[in-house]
């Protein structure tokens, strides 16, 4: 199976200059993206923030070959704003930010060029069976579109978490990121037809620093050949294995996704 690798976004600023050219247009970095850099797949973050819209979205299948995909990640209302009050005691559900969601997708799905939608809960986000229920309720609101899910807590590795992900068809988020007290620790595991890897850097001053410090990071080969092992051994588990590369400042996912990418060549 091949493993296809991207970046979390690519659409940066300070990547003009460094990943791209520096008079590049807004509109053609994904082209230059897939074309130049040689990328096949793009993890869409942005709509964290932003609802998808179906023009959008559109747009960007147009400008990418047959066989490039596309992995989006969920908005803030579907998986962080989900607590009627303060002491995030009581979930709600929005289903019409779902519907929205889902809607804004709708090109992708019928183009076949939609990978997956990743929900990545937050670090407050524990395993509770409340919690586990909400997951599965949003499983039901995303019906039709596969689905994988990143935990931020170390909480959430145990094996009946894996096996209630496994039993619902859910895909796991195998994660990269500093080796701190708390949070998720890289565990090989797949528990869907997706094998999912998203590198977010080993920076230890996570907790307190700014998005752009906290991601500010940039793996030696040494780091990532050490992962191909495992990599290889949960390789033939899934059907789709994709690898993104979540330390966008100062273009580090694009020199870290090209040198993975050697790697595993």
């Amino acid at each position: 199976m091949m493993i296809k690798v991207g970046t979390s976004g690519f659409q940066f600023p300070d990547w003009k200059g460094t990943v791209y050219p520096e008079r590049v247009r807004q509109q053609d970095m994904l082209t230059f993206y897939e074309e130049s850099l040689g990328f096949d797949v793009l993890e869409v973050n942005y709509t964290y923030y932003r609802l998808p819209f179906a023009k959008t979205m559109e747009a960007m299948a147009r400008k990418t070959s047959e066989h490039f995909e596309f992995v989006v990640r969920s908005h803030r209302e579907m998986t962080h704003e989900i607590w009627e009050d303060k002491e995030r005691s009581r979930l709600k559900a929005n289903r019409d930010i779902f519907k929205r969601f889902l809607d804004g997708l709708e090109p992708l799905i019928r183009r076949k060029k939609l990978g997956c939608v990743l929900l990545q809960f937050p670090y407050y986000f524990l395993p509770t069976n409340e919690n586990l229920d909400y997951i599965l309720a949003s499983r039901s609101y995303l019906k039709g579109v596969e689905i994988v899910v990143e935990f931020r807590h170390q909480s959430w590795v145990q094996e009946k978490v894996f096996d209630f992900l496994t039993k619902n068809g859910l895909g796991f988020c195998i994660v990269d990121e500093p080796r701190l007290s708390g949070l998720m620790p890289t565990q090989f595991v797949v528990t869907s037809s997706i094998a999912y890897l998203r590198f977010h850097g080993r920076n230890p001053q996570w907790f307190g620093a700014s998005k752009e410090d906290r991601y500010r990071y940039d793996y030696s080969e040494q780091e990532l050949t050490e992962l191909i092992p495992e990599i290889r051994r949960i390789e033939p588990f899934g059907k789709h294995f994709y690898a993104f590369f979540n330390n966008c400042s100062q273009g580090f996912a694009v020199k870290n996704a090209l040198m993975f990418k050697k790697l595993i060549d």
